[in-house]
Order: C-alpha cells, then structure tokens, then sequence
C-alpha cells in the first residue's frame, strides 16, 4: 500500500532541493504536487486541500535550521501532518471490563469474519483473555462454517445455535452462555450487505441495543477507497462505532481510506489487518504509518515483532554459542524460523528504511527460504554441527538431496560464514541479546 503516494511524495520534495529556505513562492509548486499524490490516492478533495493549507501554514516562516535544508524541513512537517491527519496516537480497544463485548460491523466482503480471529487470537496471546466467537451472520452462505473453521485454527470455541434465525436472540443467548462458561471477552461476527441497506442497519442496530456492547468495530476494506469513507460515515450515524478496521492493506490499494477516515468519522482506526493469516492483524499507529509512507521505514515494530519471537533466555544461549563460534546450521535453520514466524518476508524488509523502495519490485514471497531449507536438511546431524567437513563430494551429495545446484550449495556456505562472523562481532558488548531479547 502507498507505494505511488510515496513516490509522487518524494517527487514532490525535490523541487525544493538547493533551496535556502522556504518561501511562499518556492513552496508552491511542491504543495500542488503533494495535493495531487492526495487526491491521486482517493483522498477526499475537500480533506486533501485542507492538510496542504495546514501544512503551508506551517512551512511558511518556519526557522530552518543550518543542519537541515528545507526539503527535510517540509518532509517532518509533512510527517506530522500526515500522522495527525492519521489520528495523531494509537488507540486501545475497550476489553476492561469482565466480560467485555464486541460488536463487528461492515459491509459483506469487507473481512469481518476473518477479522474477527485474529482479533479473537489477539486477545487470546497478547492480552491473556478466554474469547468467545460468536456466528450472528445467518443469511451468507456457509458464514458460520467459515467462523467455526477459523475458531479452531486460532483455538477459540464458536457459538452457534443452528436453524436459528435471529441474530438479537442469538447475540443474547451468547453473551449469557460466555458468563455461564468463564469467557471474559465475547466478539460478535454480523452479517454484512453487498450494499448499505436499511434492514441491514435495523438488523444490526437492534444486536446493539440488545447486548449493549462494550466496543464496536467497523471493518472497512481499504482497497475500496472513497467508497469506504462513506460506507464508513453512513454506519457511524446509525451505530456510532468506536473504532475502524482497515483490511487488505497489502493489496494494490491506494490509501485513500486510511488518510481520510480519521476526518470524517471522527473515529480513530485501531487495527490493520493484511492476508488471511490469523496473527495479520497490528495495532494502527499513524506516526509509523506516516513513516512509511514517506519511505522512512517502520523499524519499532519491525523490533517489536522480533521480540515476540524471542525470549531472553534463548537469546542468552545463542549468544554464548557464537561468542565461543559454535554458531551451526541448526541454530541457522531456528533462526530462519523465527523470521518466518514474524510475517511476510517482503513486508518486513520493507519496513527497514531505505530498504522498501529497493524491493517493492521484487517478487519476494514466503517460499523465499524453501531452497536454504532444503539444503541445510539435506546435510547430517554432523555437517550441520561441523561444516569443516562439507568437502566436495559431501556438497555434491547435498545438492542431489535438496534438488539445487553446488554452486548453490557454496553460496550457502559462504553467507553462513558470513553471518556467523559479523554475529560474533556482534557479541561485543551484548548486542545480540539487546536486539533480540529486551525491551
């Protein structure tokens, strides 16, 4: 996502390359640019006007500093503009109370079902809360199959009440089964229109009227743009929600949504959500979003996820093996793992700065390590511990077994080399267990 508006951004910046300061003559040009790449994205004429004449505003007299010239000066006002015009800060979810209930809301397609795991597996692992899923989508095709399939891949029990068809009475019935049962957080998947409707909105404002829930959640599908923003206004004057979801932010989408739904809803977006994967879901921080769409990167929660994969005392034990250059392919292939465990290979690379501009191109996907794998599985339980021994014919055996070339297998060896130096000068000073296993 933001891929063009990041580009047409820079574009934009470099007019006031070589410039000594900002004026309202230089800024000009710049500004119409930025407004273009907004409306480009789909944002709202009317919200994409306003943010450049805030941001004029702000520029014009600002003291630039000796050590920044004016295009960094017009990128951090930008920056701020774009995170506030995001929402400004994080915003938590409302789950205190016990049991906390949590209606989700949105247009069919829009991902409510599957949103609805992984918001229920991230309560489960990153709140230590008993969820309940509840299936009040009764009109969709095979809705409640869907929740109930995705109830056991993320190990959260789903309440049903086949042949049932009213959501009020199940929403009901739900709510007093999770309190009979322990379950401290219930999320309620609802039905959805291929269009706004006015049974749809009467249908559901009654499910909130009946359990009173705690939060509501509006799931928006990003890729729609305008259409979201409005979709999202129309289901605020009927639900007045407390919260959105963005989904599908990783397909060709141009951002619009995300820009401009703060402004009119007046709602803040708290979760995104990317693929079908049930831990795709992230909290929404608009100053790391800004970033990356300025092609800053996003290195906090690049860390972040690091970290959720580690564990102090396992960063300690590696850290010992490649201080005393044990490092092996074992502990290679685990940390492969680990990266695999954080998401999508291209996604985290393009959150390193300087680094998602040079690999939006690429086709980079999850298989991006199944040849590395394959090698080093091929290898015995002592060329993995000793890789000394890997001569010639050893190489040529393994390439047979993984399906790949020598030629492959040498370049393994000589990254793994690589790696395992620079690793163990990275033990100096305890860096390794900084970077993998504190916060």
């Amino acid at each position: 996502m933001f891929e063009n508006l990041s580009e047409r951004l820079e574009k934009s910046f470099k007019i006031l390359k070589g410039q000594g300061r900002i004026t309202e003559i230089n800024i000009a040009e710049t500004l119409k640019e930025v407004r273009r790449a907004l409306l480009d994205a789909d944002v709202n004429f009317k919200i994409a006007k306003q943010f450049t004449d805030t941001v004029k505003q702000k520029a014009i007299g600002q003291e630039v500093v000796k050590s920044v010239n004016p295009s960094q000066m017009m990128i951090k006002i930008v920056h701020d503009e774009l995170a506030d015009l995001m929402g400004g800060d994080k915003t938590d979810i409302n789950i205190k109370i016990n049991p906390s209930v949590i209606l989700i809301a949105g247009l069919q397609g829009s991902g409510k079902t599957t949103f609805s795991g992984k918001l229920a597996k991230w309560v489960k692992t990153k709140r230590s809360k008993n969820p309940l899923l509840v299936a009040c989508d009764v009109y969709r095709p095979a809705a409640i199959e869907q929740l109930k399939i995705i109830g056991t891949q993320v190990d959260v029990p789903v309440y049903t009440e086949p042949g049932n068809m009213d959501p009020v009475q199940i929403a009901r019935n739900a709510v007093r089964e999770a309190k009979k049962n322990g379950h401290d957080l219930i999320i309620i998947d609802t039905a959805g229109r291929l269009a706004i409707d006015e049974q749809m909105m009467n249908e559901i404002s009654a499910v909130k009227h009946a359990i009173n829930p705690h939060e509501i959640l509006f799931v928006v599908d990003s890729m729609t743009g305008q259409d979201a923003v409005n979709t999202a206004k129309e289901f605020n004057e009927r639900l007045d929600f407390d919260g959105v979801v963005l989904t599908k932010l990783d397909g060709d989408t141009r951002g619009g949504a995300a820009l401009s739904i703060k402004s009119v809803v007046n709602k803040p977006i708290k979760f995104v959500s990317s693929g079908e994967k049930m831990d795709a879901i992230d909290i929404f921080y608009p100053a790391r979003m800004a970033d990356r769409i300025l092609g800053m990167g996003d290195i906090v929660s690049l860390v972040e996820k690091a970290q959720e994969q580690y564990d102090a005392e396992e960063a300690r034990k590696l850290q010992k093996k490649i201080a005393k250059d044990q490092f092996d392919f074992d502990d290679f292939i685990n940390q492969i793992q680990q990266i695999k465990k954080m998401g999508n290979v291209k996604e985290l690379m393009s959150m390193i700065p300087g680094v998602g501009k040079a690999v939006k191109d690429l086709d980079i996907d999850d298989n991006a390590f199944k040849g590395i794998e394959a090698i080093i599985r091929s290898m015995t339980p002592e060329e993995r511990t000793n890789p000394v021994v890997l001569n010639g014919s050893r190489r040529k055996r393994i390439a047979m077994g993984s399906g790949t070339s020598v030629q492959e297998v040498n370049k393994l060896l000589k990254q793994f080399d690589e790696t395992r130096r620079m690793m163990k000068m990275m033990t100096k000073g305890g860096n390794v267990a900084r970077l993998m296993g504190r916060k």
